[in-house]
């Protein structure tokens, strides 16, 4: 499918963040996209936004929790365009904060959302793909599926799972080469999502400076769809932490730990809130989170380009010296 004029890709957890950036950026390479996500209003507007692109699209409010929903979701897109070409899992949550101090039915539905959707997703759309024996699907990881975050630890479980998920499926079908599933490890991104997630931390919550843009992610599906593979990351920092984990999981773990325990001491108070894990929220319904632009920062691959360049200059600089030094004569 390196040419997505005409393909069908569905979207779960479209409504806001990289699910809708994505729906956004299939449009304008000009595939059909099936916005999907629990709130109507957002993605009937996402869904008009891709339609103004050219592509037609479709929002179809769903839960990924529910399966039957989803085999709906599933049913309604094969229905309108014929086939389903591509499907990505994208809905995702989690919970801030000591792991005793939610309540269970949090951490439960963290789990749901971002490894029994997926599943459910993978379920419905498999048997679609295996009939056509072609289809792409994407699971969304991210970093916390290679390296465990503290007080994430519901978010991290699911992650961990969800990667195991797809390295069995992806090898269930190897005889379908033309089946490919994919999974995606983004580092920390500009999103609503620390609105939606839920914060039991009673601290306020900053992600810090090296954020990438939704957008970012959006590009790396369209390119994965396009030419599939295995893994891919988005960002050093997610090949960083796959990195460091295999070869010192005692130090990482440790490392990460302290660092996350300094940041609460450090953070001012915030009132404990549950986000959208239970019901939808009004807020949060755009691509970006407005991190990037409250720190007056650029994105992340930005900062790094900047770091990259500076050290290159740096290092060219003392080289030059260090060459001027050797050709100087002997006094």
């Amino acid at each position: 499918m390196r040419n997505l004029n005409g393909a069908v890709v569905v979207i779960a957890g479209a409504s806001s963040g990289i699910g809708r950036a994505a729906a956004l950026a299939f449009a304008r390479a000009g595939a059909h996209v099936v916005a999907a996500a629990r709130r109507r209003e957002p993605l009937e507007r996402l869904a008009q936004e891709c339609a103004r692109l050219g592509p037609t699209a479709l929002a179809v409010p769903t839960d990924v929790t529910d399966p039957q929903t989803v085999e709906s979701l599933a049913r309604v897109a094969e229905e309108r365009f014929g086939r389903i070409d591509a499907w990505i899992n994208n809905a995702g949550t989690g919970v801030f904060g000591p792991f005793q101090d939610a309540p269970l039915d949090l951490h439960r539905r963290t789990i749901e959302v971002n490894l029994l959707g997926t599943m459910h997703g993978a379920y419905a759309v498999l048997p679609r793909f295996l009939e056509r024996e072609r289809g792409v699907l994407v699971n969304m990881v991210s970093l916390g599926g290679w390296a465990p975050a503290p007080f994430a630890a519901a978010y991290t479980a699911s992650k961990f799972g969800l990667r195991g998920f797809t390295a069995s499926l992806r090898q269930e079908l190897r005889r379908f080469p033309h089946i490919h599933v994919c999974a995606v490890f983004p580092a920390m991104v500009d999103t609503p999502g620390f609105v939606h997630g839920a914060n039991v931390s009673g601290r306020t919550l900053d992600p810090g400076p090296m954020l990438y843009a939704p957008e970012e992610v959006a590009e790396t599906l369209v390119h994965v769809v396009r030419h599939p593979r295995d893994e891919i990351a988005v960002g050093w920092p997610a090949r960083a932490a796959q990195a460091a984990y295999a070869l010192m999981p005692g130090p990482t773990e440790h490392l990460m730990g302290m660092a996350l325990h300094k940041a609460l001491d450090r953070a001012s108070p915030a009132p404990i809130t549950h986000g959208a894990l239970r019901a939808p929220v009004a807020e949060g319904t755009a691509s970006r989170g407005g991190w990037l632009a409250r720190k007056g920062l650029p994105p992340a691959s930005t900062l790094s380009g900047i770091g990259l360049a500076v050290a290159g200059a740096g290092i060219a600089l003392a080289l030059g010296r260090l060459g001027r030094r050797h050709r100087s004569p002997e006094r």
